[in-house]
């Protein structure tokens, strides 16, 4: 099924609106690969068809399967290790030492299949040790696709994907279920809470966050409202905490109020 460029530049005005996630002409192929099949399956005569039929849609459920079919949701285990070796070198000492009421507040925005999320648990699992009972630790992992999220909440991955963690935690941490596949136990599972939440919805925290990791989501998004995420991020951030975003991802240093610190590491300062 074809695309033309009016139908093309509806879905993709819709989805910058709504999303934030700007989409080129060069993306027409990629659309219509991820979106053709649903489709001739289910009957509609084309993407103006189509269209029509999200736009009516009240419940949102079409809008959710549309996101579920347009965003990638590529990420692996330890990417970027960098950022976590900082996270726990520099960071939680950090954030111990300072943290009086010992409720840290940490944001995977746009947490995929919750590779990131569930790494950042193992290691504040393994800073605090026994002292862990005495801290709230838990994270806030959000992302836009119910799929992926039922992914993460789920716990289940390939072997083959956990091989690049240390061996004690895949000792301490996981369960194998099978020769392929394995689980994290349910007190690394339970020290996550899974959202779905659009970036681009008013934020509707109470209290600030010592640490945002969002990394390789604004990518997506043209510099209008990168800068409007990153200023929200601001806003909702405890001074002295930590922005940790992609490595391909850049901020506008005359523009924003973080610190640069290291490539992809911005802090708020003070504390």
């Amino acid at each position: 099924m074809d695309i033309t460029e009016k139908e093309f530049r509806q879905l993709a005005d819709y989805i910058k609106l709504h999303y934030g996630i700007r989409l080129g002409l060069e993306k027409m192929a990629l659309v219509v690969g991820r979106l053709q099949n649903y489709l001739v399956q289910n009957n509609f005569t084309s993407f103006s068809a189509y269209f029509k039929y999200v736009i009516a849609d009240h419940t949102g459920q079409a809008a959710v399967e549309l996101m579920n079919r347009i965003t990638t949701n590529h990420t692996y285990f330890m990417r970027e290790a960098d950022h976590f070796y900082f996270f726990r070198d520099k960071v939680l000492p950090y954030l111990e030492s300072k943290v009086q009421d010992k409720d840290l507040r940490i944001w995977s925005a746009g947490c995929s299949s919750g590779e990131e999320p569930y790494t950042l648990t193992m290691l504040l699992a393994d800073y605090f040790g026994s002292k862990k009972y005495l801290w709230n630790t838990k994270i806030l992992a959000t992302d836009l696709s119910d799929k992926v999220l039922g992914h993460a909440q789920d716990g289940i991955y390939l072997n083959t994907d956990l091989a690049v963690l240390p061996e004690h935690w895949k000792k301490s941490y996981l369960k194998k279920i099978n020769a392929e596949t394995s689980v994290f136990i349910d007190a690394i599972k339970h020290d996550i809470i899974y959202r779905k939440f659009n970036l681009m919805e008013a934020f509707p925290f109470k209290k600030k966050f010592h640490v945002i990791f969002c990394r390789n989501v604004m990518i997506y998004f043209d510099t209008v409202t990168k800068d409007q995420l990153v200023e929200k991020f601001f806003q909702f951030m405890a001074p002295g905490g930590y922005l940790f975003i992609g490595h391909s991802e850049s901020l506008n240093k005359d523009g924003t109020k973080y610190k640069y610190i290291m490539p992809a590491v911005y802090r708020k300062d003070n504390f």
